[in-house]
């Protein structure tokens, strides 16, 4: 497929060369081991390191001036459908980050610059056909390169310096699965990580391993019966279409060579056969590997391990979603995961479950879940028809997708909660799979109140391990954008009406708040540019989950626009 590349006019290409020119200079190869680092000034892999801290240790912004922050310089990707969702990155002063319909720009990092664009030629037809699209959520970057997955099932490096095209590989049939890639790669030991969309399409939710060098792939792991083991968790041939899509980044853990990864919820998404699922319904079963959290060899694929958070989920509150925290505690190392239904995972590092904690209040897809083993108590399955009491969590999560932040000066995990429910119908459905599959929900549902009372959604700083709760900030309507903490003592939260808030990271003190004009539900980072520390956030609201604030909510949600977005840079006056 034919591509194109914008070229750049010839006094800016000047002034480009001569940034790239003093860029390449000072810069070093982004590898594992300097991903592994983290490097003060860069953020250069989607969880910020592979320990997925969502942390700067940057400093020159903090508590005491912080009220000085003020933008910097704004960047318009232009063709922004349904908002902006994307993590940028920053390598040796520059920035990376995508658009929508898999766009993908480098700026310079201090002055917002154009350095190069790329936009990948598409089917819109395809995309057109796509019900999760057209949005993309970051790139990684290794070798030299820039790595990126399309919509129409590609994965393409294209050369960090220059933006040329190095290589692509077709990893997908997205004009038969519908499916394609919207969520971030992750680079690893000479590998580049990527797992399909689509948790309610009839697949199978393969992650790819491709060789970094070559765009060679190595190895596929299908998160719907993988292994021998794993169909046997499917009644009457229902793999053939489970769903379980892999569509966020996991991270990696070098000691062990091993990739960390959440899969999506199976399909259909919501079951209809109440308390028999073990036998009855549509997909009979506990359903492998979907809704869990896996360990993969990282050069072969091979599964190592895993921990299903919800055997046959029948809520769409898939593993997919968040970071993996990766922590030394009392001499045990363990990871921390959150599921989308509000229950965060502590996992030992081959993910035997440590504990389990809430940080939602309004819940009841379960009464709980087992701190010391994982098992679901009192789980509620439903049978076809409208169900009698709302679900709670929405189905739009107990937490986002994006990620919290981990401050390991403070100790404390800082993470959004989302307080609201739905109303359910569950529908019998068949899967479509030609000629080009078909979401398979299962279901008609309408957000809903909660019995507690309104909507809402809090800012946590909680122990990551035990859950307890330090302080709480609330806001009026749930925020769906990722968090950042700072070396600065600060934490910054971009919130669905617009408006960024920088709190104390020690008490939750709202210390500075600016508005960007439209709502947040992309990623937030912190980098440095010739000494000078910046935050970038993405700005433009739209999506699944977004189209339902003007509804429910009405004010700015109203007029709040779903086709636009812009990059937007602060630093200090």
């Amino acid at each position: 497929m034919m591509k194109q590349r914008k070229r750049l006019a010839g006094p800016i290409a000047l002034a480009i060369t001569t940034t790239l020119a003093a860029s390449a200079a000072s810069a070093q190869a982004v590898d594992t081991a300097r991903i592994e680092a983290g490097g003060q000034n860069d953020w250069l892999t989607y969880h910020g390191s592979y320990k997925s801290y969502h942390y700067s240790p940057l400093a020159q912004i903090n508590a005491s001036n912080v009220g000085n922050l003020g933008v910097a310089w704004i960047h318009i990707p232009g063709r922004s459908t349904r908002g902006l969702q994307s993590m940028p990155l920053a390598a040796d002063g520059v920035l990376y980050y995508t658009g929508s319909y898999s766009r993908v720009f480098a700026l310079n990092g201090a002055t917002g610059e154009v350095i190069w664009s790329y936009f990948p030629e598409l089917d819109e037809a395809l995309v057109a056909r796509q019900t999760h699209s057209p949005y993309n959520r970051g790139v990684a970057i290794g070798e030299g390169k820039v790595f990126v997955g399309t919509m129409d099932g590609r994965l393409i490096a294209l050369d960090m310096k220059t933006g040329k095209l190095a290589w692509e590989t077709k990893l997908l049939d997205s004009q038969k699965l519908t499916v394609g890639f919207t969520g971030a790669p992750l680079y690893a030991n000479g590998n580049v990580v990527i797992g399909a969309q689509g948790g309610e399409w009839p697949g199978r939710g393969p992650i790819f391993g491709v060789n970094a060098a070559s765009g060679a792939k190595k190895w596929e792991f299908l998160t719907v019966a993988g292994t021998e083991e794993a169909q046997k968790t499917w009644g009457n041939d229902s793999w053939r279409t489970g769903g379980g899509g892999g569509w966020m980044p996991g991270t990696y853990d070098s000691e062990t060579s091993t990739i960390w990864w959440g899969t999506a919820n199976p399909a259909p998404l919501y079951d209809w056969s109440g308390g028999d699922w073990k036998t009855q319904g549509a997909r009979p079963g506990d359903n492998l590997y979907t809704s869990s959290v896996i360990g993969l060899d990282v050069d072969s694929g091979k599964l190592k391990f895993y921990h299903q958070e919800l055997p046959h989920d029948a809520w769409d509150f898939d593993s997919a979603v968040g970071e993996f925290l990766m922590l030394d505690r009392d001499g045990k190392k363990l990871t921390v995961h959150p599921n989308k239904s509000g229950y965060i995972f502590v996992y030992d590092r081959e993910a035997k479950v440590q504990n389990v904690w809430r940080i939602t209040e309004n819940s009841n897809f379960v009464k709980n879940i087992d701190p010391k083993t994982g098992e679901l108590i009192g789980r509620r399955d439903f049978t076809a028809g409208k169900v009698s009491e709302p679900l709670c969590p929405h189905i739009s999560g107990g937490v986002s997708w994006n990620a919290g932040a981990y401050n390991p000066k403070t100790g404390l995990y800082y993470k959004l909660g989302q307080e609201w429910c739905m109303t359910l119908d569950i529908v019998k459905t068949t899967p479509v799979v030609a000629p080009q599959a078909q979401l398979n929900i299962g279901a008609n549902f309408t957000i809903a109140k909660p019995p507690s009372g309104e909507i809402y959604g809090h800012l946590d700083a909680r122990d990551p391990v035990t859950g307890a709760k330090k302080w709480e900030v609330r806001f009026p309507e749930p925020p769906l954008a990722s968090v950042l903490s700072t070396g600065g003592n600060l934490v910054f939260v971009p919130d669905s009406r617009g408006t960024v808030h920088a709190y104390d990271a020690e008490n939750g003190t709202e210390l500075w708040n600016h508005s960007d004009g439209t709502g947040h539900q992309g990623g937030i980072i912190s980098y440095a540019v010739n000494g000078k520390q910046y935050i970038a956030i993405t700005a433009g609201f739209g999506g699944m989950a977004a189209d339902d604030y003007a509804p429910t909510f009405g004010g700015v949600y109203k007029s709040m626009p779903r086709d636009d977005g812009a990059l937007i840079v602060y630093s200090l006056k």
